[in-house]
């Protein structure tokens, strides 16, 4: 029997996590429609794990806990959730406003990640700290939409969406932080977008 071939891994290019949500619906803007990389359940825990914003102790355990029904529902709030933060992003990214009911989405699911953490007092050598801390909602299937709200919402507001940039590809498009010195980055990768654009300029010019 043929060995079954794992899945492509993510290109994690984004610099956050909430960028790289986004950028699963490959080649959103492509004539011929996008490729979901979000495909099921299963798909969402591999990007959280390459993420690292869950080890594979905790994926392994989502897996076995989750029931079938559940596993289609988070999957679909896993791409609601990348769509609506999709919408208010390339929004900002053109300076230019953010439909109000995107919104209002993303705030509804802020506020229900956060109804699942409780504060927690950690004590340690370096120094104690009270900290949110997901409790006995570890455990639970929904718990990567709530990792990928909170994430979205702490990038939202922070200083670094005034480094938000987009793939110079038309059809790729792929949200990024530009981290660059001079701040000129252009291609979401280098050895994918920017030697593929480098190739049609070449070709254009032996026309």
């Amino acid at each position: 029997m043929a060995a079954i071939p794992k899945p492509a891994p993510f290109h994690l290019v984004g610099g956050h996590p909430a960028l790289d949500l986004v950028n699963t619906l490959d080649n959103r803007f492509r004539s011929d429609g996008p490729t979901e990389l979000l495909p099921d359940y299963e798909a969402v825990l591999r990007f959280m794990e390459q993420s690292g914003l869950l080890g594979g102790p905790e994926v392994r355990a989502l897996s076995r806990n989750i029931g079938e029904t559940d596993t289609e529902r988070v999957s679909n709030c896993a791409r609601e959730l990348r769509e609506t933060a999709a919408s208010v992003l390339y929004a900002a990214a053109a300076c230019t406003a953010a439909p109000s009911a995107d919104l209002q989405r993303l705030t509804q699911y802020f506020h229900n990640a956060r109804q699942h953490q409780e504060l927690v007092w950690t004590p340690s050598e370096q120094g104690s700290k009270f900290a949110w801390d997901w409790g006995a909602s570890q455990s639970e299937g929904d718990l990567p939409v709530w990792i990928l709200s909170l994430q979205t919402a702490s990038l939202l507001t922070s200083d670094a969406m005034s480094r938000l940039r987009t793939c110079g590809t038309e059809t790729c498009r792929w949200l990024f932080l530009d981290t660059s010195k001079n701040h000129t980055r252009r291609w979401c990768d280098m050895k994918i977008c920017g030697n593929r654009m480098k190739a049609r300029r070449f070709q254009a010019r032996r026309m």
